[in-house]
């Protein structure tokens, strides 16, 4: 198998570039036509990959790709579950090369996906291609490749619930998180949980003169500035009443074990260009980012942001604001107790919209499903170290959904690094991750099958 993935290298990395120039933004409606397009291009992949059967199937939204390649009903069945939809690009002029013209340099390749998640998930198609031309495919191996996670998934809950005897499987199998790092391989088994609001603050019908009118209105970017600010305290404590009532706390021994993971905290603020840490008074940044939830402004705006000047109160301001999740707290209650919070600290001069946007359920991979024991093994195999457990403080809302309408447990076997930067600018992958990847997926169903 090694010898085929070498013979390949090259038209593997092609056929995943062809993939990368899709720009397929979800969140744009100007690239509906893209989302299309992707999804075929995918589908037609899969059958040269090998499945017997590969299709793109219509929801309310984006479509899925579903694809198929049963070898025997005794055998266990794998369903692969990854997305095709990437975020925005902007800010464009951040970008060191086009982010939708896939470029190597350092070993790796630059491109919006690269990482999230077409290059994670295509490791899966040419895993299937590999097992498939060598004859040593021990498993069946269902795909389910959509084309919303990036906003929420809300196409697919329905898709889902739609198609439960076509999506039966043993073990639900996902790349789409992140190593601790290269030389500390590791299997998530957690995710925090989404909830995902924008606000709008409204005050006069229109733009004000800031001369004429300063001093004698309530300024709505002003307002919406001091009602983010209350929305933690000095401590870094989520200040929305409720909000913490279902958080469990980790014991001391829980604790001990969940900072045994290697971090430096010195790397990583040089990582990501920052002049210390901040959050939550009392935990460790692992805490912070793994089981602890968190409340971030993820975009604001109001008023004249052109160039120059334009004195002005403005008549609006807005900003979209998210909320990680930990096990126990449902996204649809703190969504609820956000809003109740946020209008009841609105001054009178202004009018307070909230709008909850999308979200999702935390989650928790047991450690003892025979399918975490064979990641285990298959990576253990791959990278020469056992893998650690690892908490991750990113959400995949769709996962939660999955275990509720299918009845299926995840697997969460990702391949990226903190530095490939996904969601940001210059956004990349390592070719050796990619290549380690498929090495490691074909373990994984090698030991699975046993």
């Amino acid at each position: 198998m090694a010898n085929y993935i070498e013979q390949n290298r090259d038209r593997f990395l092609e056929e995943l570039f062809e993939l990368l120039r899709i720009p397929s933004v979800s969140a744009k409606s100007e690239h509906k036509p893209d989302m299309v397009k992707c999804a075929q291009w995918l589908a037609g992949s899969l059958l040269k990959a090998g499945a017997d059967r590969a299709e793109v199937m219509p929801t309310e939204g984006n479509p899925v790709v579903y694809a198929e390649k049963k070898i025997d009903p005794a055998k266990p069945t794998v369903l692969v579950y990854g997305h095709y939809d990437v975020m925005p690009p902007e800010p464009l002029d951040e970008w060191k090369t086009d982010p939708f013209e896939p470029v190597i340099h350092d070993n790796r390749i630059w491109c919006r996906g690269a990482n999230d998640d077409k290059g994670q998930l295509y490791m899966h198609a040419k895993a299937l291609e590999t097992m498939v031309a060598t004859g040593t495919l021990p498993c069946n191996v269902k795909f389910m490749l959509e084309g919303e996670e990036e906003i929420g998934s809300g196409s697919l809950y329905k898709w889902c619930e739609d198609n439960r005897e076509m999506l039966s499987a043993d073990i639900i199998l996902v790349s789409d998180t992140s190593l601790i790092a290269w030389d500390v391989p590791s299997i998530t088994c957690g995710l925090r949980g989404l909830a995902y609001m924008e606000v709008e603050v409204s005050g006069p019908d229109k733009d004000l003169h800031s001369g004429l009118f300063g001093g004698a209105v309530a300024n709505p970017a002003n307002v919406l500035a001091k009602m983010i600010a209350r929305l933690t305290d000095d401590n870094g404590r989520i200040t929305i009443p409720g909000f913490y009532d279902k958080v469990r706390d980790l014991t001391p021994q829980e604790r001990e074990d969940f900072n045994k993971a290697p971090f430096d905290v010195e790397e990583f603020k040089q990582s990501i260009g920052i002049p210390d840490i901040a959050g939550e008074t009392g935990y460790t940044t692992m805490e912070r980012t793994g089981v602890r939830p968190s409340l971030d402004v993820n975009g604001i705006w109001g008023g004249y942001m052109g160039e120059g000047s334009k004195t002005i109160i403005p008549a609006k301001a807005s900003a979209k604001i998210s909320m990680r999740l930990v096990p126990d707290q449902d996204h649809h209650e703190i969504a609820r107790l956000f809003e109740d919070y946020f209008l009841s600290i609105a001054p009178a001069g202004v009018r307070v919209k909230v709008t909850p946007m999308h979200g999702g359920q935390p989650y928790v991979t047991p450690t003892d499903l025979p399918a975490y024991g064979a990641a285990s093994k298959a990576i253990e195999e791959t990278f020469g170290k056992r893998p650690l457990p690892y908490y991750s403080g990113g959400s995949i809302p769709i996962i939660s959904g999955f275990e509720k309408i299918l009845g299926t447990k995840s697997l969460l076997m990702g391949f990226g690094l903190d530095r490939d930067a996904i969601h940001s600018p210059n956004e990349s992958y390592g070719l050796d991750n990619f290549f380690r990847g498929i090495e490691t997926i074909i373990a994984f169903y090698k030991y699975y099958a046993q």
